[in-house]
């Protein structure tokens, strides 16, 4: 399956309750076709502003080293969910969006394609030249090539072509 195909077949899952599971999020979107991946990013330790999680006052909050233990190793509150077939991903996005799992509201749509996976440049998994994109801007023609080629061979003669220029200035009409 090429990397444009996977994208359209895979759909972006938000607002996870802290509860939901790779098997959670298997079982729910299971009834509209194969699922070929689930992607379910863990949580870094960083709170929603950036800032980390990990403050003094944790013991005050309730939150005792064993609560601070299963927030880090919680999700992000998304995932990605790949189907095999294109079709499959939309039946679930217009079945499943605004759905409710563990009381919170889901929101699910088409995953955007990351810049580094679209038509090319730095991050690409493609090499430059095998792009189409800039194949069709740089393809050289045959005639251009041999004329290229000969420009290149009567080069080796600085002078060459200077032979009427003995005159300095604008040229006498």
């Amino acid at each position: 399956m090429s990397d444009a195909t996977r994208w359209k077949a895979t759909i972006y899952v938000g607002n996870l309750p802290p509860q939901a599971t790779l098997q959670t999020i298997s079982e729910a979107f299971l009834p509209f076709g194969e699922i070929a991946d689930i992607s379910l990013p863990k949580n870094d330790g960083r709170g929603p502003n950036g800032a980390d999680n990990k403050s003094n006052n944790n013991d005050f909050l309730g939150n005792g080293p064993q609560q601070q233990q299963q927030q880090q190793s919680t999700h992000r509150g998304f995932a990605y969910v790949e189907f095999e077939d294109e079709a499959d991903a939309k039946e679930a996005i217009d079945n499943m969006d605004q759905a409710e799992i563990f009381g919170r509201t889901i929101k699910v749509s088409a995953a955007k394609i990351p810049k580094s996976a679209q038509t090319g440049g730095l991050g690409s998994k493609t090499a430059v030249w095998e792009q189409e994109g800039w194949l069709a801007e740089n393809a050289v023609s045959e005639e251009d090539r041999l004329a290229s080629e000969q420009a290149q061979n009567r080069a080796d003669d600085p002078m060459q072509g200077l032979e009427g220029l003995d005159v300095a200035g604008p040229k006498p009409e």
